[in-house]
């Protein structure tokens, strides 16, 4: 399933990621694991936030890819079933059957 998993990150434990060089490590792993289609990098309510959209194979991925970011970087994970234009024209199609 096509997830968009969205990563707030705490200041405190982020600046300190940085200064020890283990964020890029952390995003570097998390990209090369993921895969994903899409994976943005910004500031969401003053906090950095990455979005990264992938397609979650199982649900008992979600601790797997969570935990360092909760460890790490004390981060707020949020998961959300997510559509390209394909998958939404595909299930529109499929109402007026």
């Amino acid at each position: 399933m096509r997830v968009l998993l969205k990563v707030c990150m705490d200041t405190e434990k982020a600046n300190e990621a940085i200064r020890s060089g283990t964020m890029p490590k952390l995003i570097q792993e998390t990209v090369e694991q993921l895969k994903p289609e899409a994976a943005y990098f910004t500031s969401d309510h003053g906090k950095r936030t990455a979005f990264l959209v992938f397609d979650m194979q199982d649900s008992y991925l979600m601790p797997v890819i969570s935990e360092p970011f909760f460890m790490q970087l004390g981060a707020e994970i949020t998961y959300t079933p997510v559509m390209n234009l394909e998958d939404v024209q595909k299930g529109l199609s499929q109402l007026n059957r």
